[in-house]
């Protein structure tokens, strides 16, 4: 069995396929593969990992509806058209899960970037502009006992929750399509409106799926509904927020700050204006890039990979 790898993954997904006698072919190039280079690549193939935003739409899966399974790098699966994959009887798996506490890391290290304005500070060091103490400028807010709004309280939001409870007493409010019983008892978590979650909340962590409903759900009326001193962290994906909207709304102090490690689009360009705004935080998607998460969801990959080869249902199928 053949299976091509549009991108890097963890040695240890390596070392699995091949000792499963499959055949790999690796993308290398520093650069991401594009739409008509990934059905050339899959040609020939029988399986595919797909690593990085590639479009797994209709034209894809037609050209390579003889492919068995793919599965993605990644928990959300907003590239993917279901519909297509599943009328096609391609089976498609996703890694969720085990890079829900990584992410809230994330989510948890922008908001205290944030609320300190440590990116922007540290890079006054850099050109050389740390001079004599002064104790009135450039201060941050505090987040001991603040509003923690989550919209999207899954398995990601929760972890988010939790550290935020723990570490700052920030009592949790969430907006879902459904309510979270679960995580309601695990941190005393309180289901609002969406018009409540953006009236009450000092910190709005965004831990939800890029879906027709949430695409430009954050647009700068949704930011003016929100407090003055609030601060925006989005670590699930870009498009949830329009970027200019955001750009505005920080401009003009409608809300005090944003952490971002998504962006739209990916890369960000370097002269975008949100890096160099002193409340603003961004990172390059490192969500899920620890080790030790990544080895994780190498396993999920092979996972999927091998029981799509064999014709088995997919441990973490997408649909």
């Amino acid at each position: 069995m053949k299976v091509f790898i549009s991108g890097n993954i963890a040695s240890v997904g390596l070392e699995e396929l091949e000792s499963n006698g499959i055949a790999i072919t690796q993308w290398n190039e520093d650069r991401q593969i594009t739409a008509a280079e990934l059905i050339d690549a899959c040609q020939g193939q029988d399986g595919l990992i797909s690593v990085g935003p590639n479009k797994i739409n209709a034209k894809f899966l037609n050209a390579c509806k003889h492919l068995k399974v793919i599965a993605l790098h990644s928990v959300g699966f907003d590239q993917v058209d279901v519909a297509e994959a599943k009328k096609l009887g391609i089976s498609i798996g996703n890694t969720p899960g085990v890079l829900s506490g990584a992410t809230a890391d994330t989510a948890f290290l922008l908001m205290l970037a944030v609320s300190r304005k440590a990116f922007f500070l540290h890079k006054k060091i850099i050109k050389g502009e740390w001079r004599n103490y002064e104790p009135t400028p450039e201060l941050g807010i505090d987040l001991n006992g603040k509003t923690l709004g989550v919209f999207g309280l899954g398995k990601i939001g929760l972890e988010m929750a939790k550290k935020c409870s723990g570490a700052f007493q920030m009592p949790i409010i969430y907006h879902n399509r459904k309510r979270n019983p679960e995580a309601e008892k695990e941190v005393n978590a309180t289901y609002v409106s969406f018009k409540d979650l953006l009236a009450q909340s000092d910190v709005i962590s965004i831990h939800t799926a890029l879906t027709d409903e949430t695409k430009g759900k954050f647009s700068l009326d949704v930011f003016k509904q929100m407090k003055a001193g609030a601060i925006f962290i989005n670590t699930a994906r870009g498009g949830i927020h329009n970027e200019q909207d955001l750009i505005r709304a920080l401009e003009e102090k409608v809300i005090w700050g944003a952490g971002l490690d998504v962006t739209n689009p990916e890369p960000m360009d370097r002269n975008n204006r949100l890096l160099q705004m002193e409340n603003v935080a961004v990172l390059p998607h490192i969500g899920s890039a620890t080790k030790e998460t990544r080895d994780a969801m190498a396993k999920l990959i092979v996972g999927n990979i091998m029981a799509g080869l064999e014709g088995k249902q997919l441990p973490h199928p997408i649909w």
